[in-house]
């Protein structure tokens, strides 16, 4: 398993994408899967960095691990701010227009629909959120 720790802030997430294409390239992951992990990472990630600290900023960690039979990427992230738990979010209408649907739910929604599994969890005042992905060819 690799991990990386760094402020949790928009400027940050092309840094913590690279860490994880960094990691999938070392595994042979397949361009596409790797394109919807970084869809998935930028989403969450983006999510920990506006809103999960709303009295200034915190960290997030990143862990990224590759298991076998199946491959999988595995990626978890690690913060200590408010609690929230996306698996309990309203998935948005995606039957409305844009203009009739409500504002946001779209990222996490896209994730759940691209990853194999996706868990939450809060333990000792953190937020855990785990995504993996499939990476056989």
């Amino acid at each position: 398993m690799k991990e990386i720790t760094m402020e949790a802030v928009v400027a940050n997430i092309e840094k913590m994408t690279a860490f994880v294409d960094e990691v999938l390239e070392e595994a042979g992951c397949p361009l596409k899967k790797q394109l919807q992990i970084d869809v998935a990472v930028d989403e969450i990630f983006s999510n920990i960095s506006k809103y999960a600290y709303p009295e200034g900023t915190g960290t997030a960690t990143l862990q990224v691990e590759i298991t076998e039979d199946p491959r999988t990427a595995e990626v978890t992230f690690i913060d200590s701010g408010i609690p929230f738990d996306p698996m309990k979010e309203m998935e948005p209408d995606v039957t409305l227009s844009a203009e009739e649907r409500k504002i946001g739910g779209l990222g996490i929604y896209l994730v759940k629909k691209t990853m194999d599994g996706m868990s939450y969890e809060y333990v000792d005042g953190k937020n855990i959120l785990r995504i993996c992905k499939n990476i056989d060819e």
